[in-house]
């Protein structure tokens, strides 16, 4: 007998994601300056853009000047998605559900990758990501942990508070670290000078007990207390010279290699002022945003004068696209807006009274709050700042998990520590204990531990290296 086939009928739900919404996506992350770079490069490849300071007189290009635009942009090809992985970048199509039409052989994408061309650290580690692991939650640690990574490839926040901020366990965070820890350039990810020479002498297979003591007090070797790292490591002066030589030919700073990011002055996306009856004021800053307009006028008339195929084609794509990015950008800083409103509002008593009075906030208090997804709000996030009358601060900055022993956030606490190390006296030098009933004092219960890590996180000295520094200086 022949089997019977089954036919079932099944409905289920599932997101597509359109070229237009990926690109959407990428515009809501790009800084200022990046989103400035990418709009100049579509203004020079779209005929029908213009700046929105453009006069209202001025006069409407010509056909001629529509199709040298046109050999322009074929000229440029094709157009990337910024802001991926050059391992995960890809062509997205000028529009999504349409069949190529004459002289598209090929698909166009819409957005340009107009941004540096050179590798930077976080694209060649993101691209060994990509390779290193397909689980989802180790991909998504370690994204937010190279984009954490400082110029020189260190990563110096926070793990546990980085954890608490993804709502994932500080295992799986010490987990992605150790696999980026793992990629090029050697000793990429470490969180301090001694874990960056170790990964690279373990892979040198010179870890040995006695370098891990050198390791373990560079301090001495900054002193240059040579008989005193003798005794600790157990070698004589002929060895420790040797394992001096072997630490000064490693790279110290391994992030450096790639493509530095020029410093430059911390520019506001969103500002805050106190009104007159002492609200705040969240605005945008005129400054950092794009004016462009489509010019229908110019469409009009081009539309015609068009008689082949192809300028038609090219004439529909550009109506498309521009019409598209402006209104994309306008979604993008109503977004900016909503988001900043709300860390304001969160964030009230930063704006008034400071750091100190810093509140625990997530991505996830705010995407409630204001009914947004977390990665949106974490898109927003990056690579903006916020002007207020207490300096600028990366929108990052607000966003703090709790010490895990009350209501304060983490980062309030260890401004409080530095101030209250910054203001003792040398003969009064605070233990890690004594800091912790002081804040105790000022209503902030933190244990002694969690004194030790915040002020190593700060860099500061021990009780009894302050001390020893007075006395030398005494």
């Amino acid at each position: 007998m022949m089997a019977m086939q089954r036919l079932e009928l099944r409905q289920g739900q599932s997101l597509t994601m359109t070229p237009q919404l990926v690109q959407s996506i990428k515009l809501l992350q790009l800084s200022h300056a990046e989103l400035a770079a990418y709009v100049e490069a579509e203004l020079e490849r779209n005929p029908l853009l213009q700046e929105g300071g453009t006069p209202a007189d001025a006069p409407v290009p010509s056909l001629a000047d529509f199709l040298r635009a046109k050999q322009k942009a074929e000229a440029a090809g094709p157009r990337i998605v910024p802001g991926l992985p050059p391992s995960r970048r890809e062509a997205v199509p000028a529009s999504s559900g349409q069949t190529a039409g004459p002289g598209h052989g090929e698909l166009k994408p819409e957005m340009g990758d107009v941004l540096a061309q050179a590798t930077s650290l976080s694209e060649h580690l993101e691209a060994q990501l990509d390779l290193a692991t397909a689980d989802p939650t180790l991909r998504m640690i370690g994204e937010h942990l190279i984009h954490n990574l400082d110029e020189a490839g260190y990563f110096t926040e926070d793990l546990d508070e980085l954890a608490a901020r993804l709502r994932v366990a500080p295992e799986e965070a010490e987990a992605a670290l150790r696999l980026i820890q793992g990629f090029e350039p050697s000793g990429v990810g470490a969180r301090n000078l001694a874990e960056c020479l170790s990964i690279q002498l373990r892979e040198r297979n010179r870890l040995d007990p006695a370098m891990e003591a050198l390791l373990a007090h560079l301090h001495l070797v900054a002193r240059q207390d040579f008989a005193t790292l003798r005794k600790i490591c157990g070698v004589d002066q002929e060895d420790l010279a040797d394992m001096l030589a072997e630490i000064r030919r490693l790279e110290p700073k391994p992030g450096h290699a790639f493509t530095p990011t020029p410093i430059a002055v911390l520019v506001p996306d969103v500002l805050v002022r106190t009104a007159p009856d002492g609200s705040l004021n969240v605005e945008l800053n005129p400054g950092t945003l794009p004016r462009i307009l489509l010019n229908r006028t110019y469409y009009a008339e081009v539309a015609k004068m068009v008689r082949k195929d192809e300028d038609k084609s090219f004439l529909s794509d550009c109506l498309q696209t521009a019409s598209w990015l402006t209104r994309s950008l306008d979604q993008r800083a109503k977004t900016i807006l909503k988001v900043a409103a709300e860390i304001v509002r969160q964030q009230e008593e930063f704006f008034r009274q400071g750091v100190a009075a810093l509140r625990p906030m997530t991505l996830r208090s705010v995407a409630e709050a204001i009914g947004m997804h977390e990665s949106t709000i974490s898109r927003v996030a990056a690579n903006k700042a916020i002007g207020t009358e207490r300096g600028t601060h990366p929108m990052k900055f607000f966003f703090s998990a709790g010490t895990g022993e009350g209501e304060h956030s983490a980062k309030a606490v260890r401004h409080r520590i530095r101030q209250l190390i910054e203001a003792e006296s040398p003969t009064g030098v605070l233990s890690d204990e004594a800091i912790a009933q002081k804040l105790k004092a000022d209503g902030i219960q933190v244990a002694r531990r969690t004194v030790a890590k915040y002020r190593e996180a700060l860099r500061i000295p021990s009780s009894a290296d302050r001390r020893r520094r007075h006395r030398l200086k005494a």
